[in-house]
Formats: C-alpha cells, sequence, structure tokens
C-alpha cells in the first residue's frame, strides 16, 4: 500500500464526485453519467498537486439507508474515509442541503481530521451567492467548485496541500519498484469481485448477486509471498449487441484497457454454466493482447461429477488455442483452492521475464529442425532473443517459414524452458546463406 496521504471524496449520489476525481486528474479516470449510483466501488489513484503528491480516492454514493447493494456502496465510503488524511465533502449547490447531507455532516463534524466542504454545481457568478447555506453543516465555509468546467478547483486544490500531512523526501524520490499487475476478468457475474476481494484480503470491490455490479477497473496493490501485485477487478464483458448503456460501454472499454496492460490475466469462468462463446472470445481478447492467462474455473463446488467431466471436454474443444498452462478449480466463495493461485502467477510471471542464453535457444532449434525440418527448404540459420516482457525471439531464415512450422518450433522453445502459459513472440528475418 502506497504511503502518500490519502484524500478522500464523499458525499452522497449524483453530486460529482467521479467528475471532481476526474477534473483534478486532468483525465477520464472514473466513468461519468448524470445518474445516481454510477460509481459503487472506491476507486483509487495517485497524483499530485504542485509537486505536492497524495492519493485520491472516489467513493460510491453515501446514504443513510437502503437495499443491500446501497448499504454496501455506502461501507466502501465508511472504509475509504477510515485511511483518509483529508476529506473531500462534496453537495449539490443546485439543490440544497439534503436530509442525507445533514445526517452525513453530522457523522463527519465527529471524526478528527479535515474536512473541506465542496459546494459543486457552481457554474456562473450568480450561483455563488446560494453556497452561504451550506454553512449550516457546521463544517466551515465551503469552496465553490465547478468540477465540469474546472472554476474553484485550483483554490479547493491549494487548500488541500495545505492541510495535507507531511511526507518524507524518501516517499517522493523513491524510484517505485516494478509492480506486476494481475487482470481479472470474464463475463459479469461469474465472481470476479469476490476472487478480488478473497486475494487482497479486504472487502475492496462491492459483491452482489446483482450482473453488473462492478461499473468500473478497480485495483489495489498486495504485498504477497511473491512480493508487490497489482489486482485489477474488471467490469463484466458482453457482447457489444448486448451493451445498451453508454455506462456499461464505457466500463468494458476499461476493462480490455486494463488487460492491455496488465502483466497476467485470471481468466474466469463460471464453471456450472461451461465455457460459453462469450468466455472464448474474451480469452481470444485477452490472448491478442499478449499477456499469459490462467484460467480460474470458479463455482466447481457446486459441479455434479458429469459436469466436470464434460467441462474438461468443452475447454480443449473451445480454449485448445491458448498456451498450455495450468487451469485452476476455486470455488471464489469458500476460498477453496485460491491458495494455489499465487504460486501459479509467480511461475507466470518469471516465464513471462524469462532470458535465455542465445547457445541454449540455437539448440533447441537445431534439433527440432533435425527432427522435423520445414517445408521446401527453408530453414532458420541462426536464432536469439531479443526481448523480455514477453519473451520475443527473433529467427534469422533463408526464406519464408509457414506458420504452422513457427508454431511447431514455438512449442517446442515452450516446452524446452518450461514457460507454461506466458505468450511467445516469434519473427522471421529473411537472410542470405
Amino acid at each position: 500500500m502506497s504511503s502518500l496521504p490519502a484524500v478522500v471524496i464523499v458525499g452522497r449520489p449524483n453530486v460529482g464526485k467521479s467528475t471532481l476525481m476526474n477534473r483534478i486528474l486532468g483525465r477520464r479516470e472514473a466513468i461519468v453519467e448524470e445518474r445516481p449510483g454510477v460509481t459503487r466501488d472506491r476507486k483509487e489513484v495517485e497524483t499530485d498537486w504542485q509537486g505536492r503528491p497524495f492519493r485520491l480516492i472516489d467513493t460510491g454514493g453515501w446514504l443513510a439507508a437502503g437495499s443491500e447493494l446501497e448499504n454496501k456502496v455506502s461501507d466502501q465510503a465508511d472504509r475509504a474515509l477510515e485511511e483518509a488524511d483529508v476529506v473531500l465533502f462534496v453537495v449539490d449547490a443546485t439543490i440544497g442541503i439534503t436530509e442525507e447531507d445533514q445526517r452525513a455532516a453530522k457523522w463527519l463534524r465527529s471524526i478528527n481530521k479535515p474536512i473541506l466542504l465542496v459546494a459543486n454545481k457552481i457554474d456562473d457568478d450568480v450561483q455563488v451567492g446560494s453556497i452561504w447555506e451550506f454553512t449550516k453543516l457546521g463544517l466551515g465555509d465551503p469552496f465553490p467548485v465547478s468540477s465540469i468546467h474546472g472554476g474553484g478547483v485550483a483554490d479547493l486544490l491549494d487548500e488541500v496541500s495545505a492541510v495535507l500531512p507531511a511526507i518524507s523526501e524518501a516517499d517522493v524520490e523513491e524510484e517505485p519498484e516494478r509492480i506486476f499487475s494481475i487482470a481479472l476478468v470474464g463475463r459479469p457475474n461469474v465472481g470476479k469481485s469476490t476472487l478480488f476481494n478473497r486475494l487482497i484480503g479486504e472487502e475492496r470491490s462491492v459483491v452482489h448477486d446483482m450482473p453488473g455490479t462492478t461499473r468500473d477497473t478497480v485495483d489495489t496493490v498486495v504485498d504477497t509471498e511473491i512480493g508487490p501485485v497489482r489486482f485489477l477487478d474488471t467490469a463484466g464483458m458482453r457482447r457489444k449487441a448486448r451493451i445498451s448503456e453508454d455506462t456499461e460501454y464505457y466500463s468494458v472499454v476499461r476493462s480490455l484497457k486494463a488487460v492491455d496492460g496488465a502483466d497476467v490475466a485470471l481468466l474466469i469462468i463460471d464453471a456450472s454454466e461451461g465455457v460459453t462463446q462469450q468466455d472464448q472470445r474474451l480469452a481470444e481478447r485477452v490472448d491478442g493482447a499478449g499477456c499469459p492467462i490462467v484460467v480460474v474455473l470458479n463455482k466447481t463446488d457446486v459441479m455434479t461429477t458429469a459436469q466436470r467431466e464434460d467441462l474438461t471436454d468443452q475447454l480443449l474443444r473451445k480454449l485448445s488455442f491458448l498456451p498450455e498452462g495450468g487451469v485452476h478449480r476455486i470455488s471464489a466463495l469458500t476460498g477453496n483452492g485460491v491458495g494455489k493461485l499465487l504460486p501459479s502467477l509467480r511461475m507466470s510471471i518469471d516465464a513471462y521475464q524469462t532470458r535465455i542464453p542465445t547457445g541454449k535457444v540455437n539448440e533447441i532449434i537445431r534439433r527440432a529442425q533435425q527432427a522435423q525440418p520445414a517445408a521446401a527448404g527453408a530453414r532458420v540459420l541462426y536464432a536469439m532473443q531479443g526481448a523480455v516482457d514477453p519473451p520475443t525471439f527473433t529467427l534469422f531464415v533463408n526464406r519464408p517459414i509457414h506458420d504452422s512450422y513457427l508454431r511447431y518450433l514455438e512449442r517446442q522453445i515452450r516446452e524446452s524452458f518450461d514457460l507454461g502459459p506466458t505468450p511467445i513472440k516469434m519473427r522471421t528475418r529473411l537472410r542470405s546463406e
């Protein structure tokens, strides 16, 4: 966990918390839509203001009471406040003080932390006079801002910098160590958030039996037995034809972006439903991103023996294009089998970084060509590994080599150096004898 001070944004739904976060960051990090309840999980991003670094945490709408899901969202805000160094309490200046604002303010007055009252949606000078009503909340003078247009945000951040606790030079200047990212991907409601919470040991993502609960990509860094790991819980990905809401569209875009930037992807499949066509398409998309894939079959505890045998057959038929590697059968709800995931991830990460001496690469290629020569007199004259993350090999050839033979050579390299499910890139360059 980062040692930087935390600035937490709280408030009831639809007051503009995520818009304020995006304005401070200068980019669209949190999903924004003019409808209550879009933000459900808390999202954390490191940023700075005038050279002053801090963690900015956006939370879901804070509700005094509501449904089971709403209560869980409110609980996420409470958890974020526990680690806050500064709290930005956002209210909607166009609506005025609500009963929920009053209840939240009463609770905030009881905690011993700097509270900055933010009157949002002040889009012109005429509206500025309306903010003084909020002094009745007992949290000091409000800061008038327009999250959409940026007005007043700089003054707010100046005050944030002034009340932030001091940090050591080491926190600012220390070069961050390489942290590997693990993306949890899958269809909606297959148990990604439950597994995410199980892996990080904290109720970080809201878990509910409603498909599509996670609207954004939520990430956190955890110190594990294999070192620091960044776990990313992504929104469930549906087929394009079923994406009817703008919010869900951006969720899918954000999920695919997380996959593109991940070092390893956990492809989570609901074992009780089998390998669906959408599971297959997701596997193809993740495989195309070039990161290792560890297949996780969740909910295996509710399967019959016949279902397990059929699932094994489906894996062979529908996911045969994936590199050979371990398939994990788990129950994210009970934790059964989850303990074996980290060692498997460690192996994938190690393989992703593997660098093989040139002499050994050429020895394997030589043996492979002796056992099965390429067609039409094509031959690899020399081979070398040019890069890692993932392992990338350049083959200098006397004439073009068919893709099927390249896959054969790739398989020989993978098996010889125990690269497991990590992707391998094979490049060819023509060279005369």
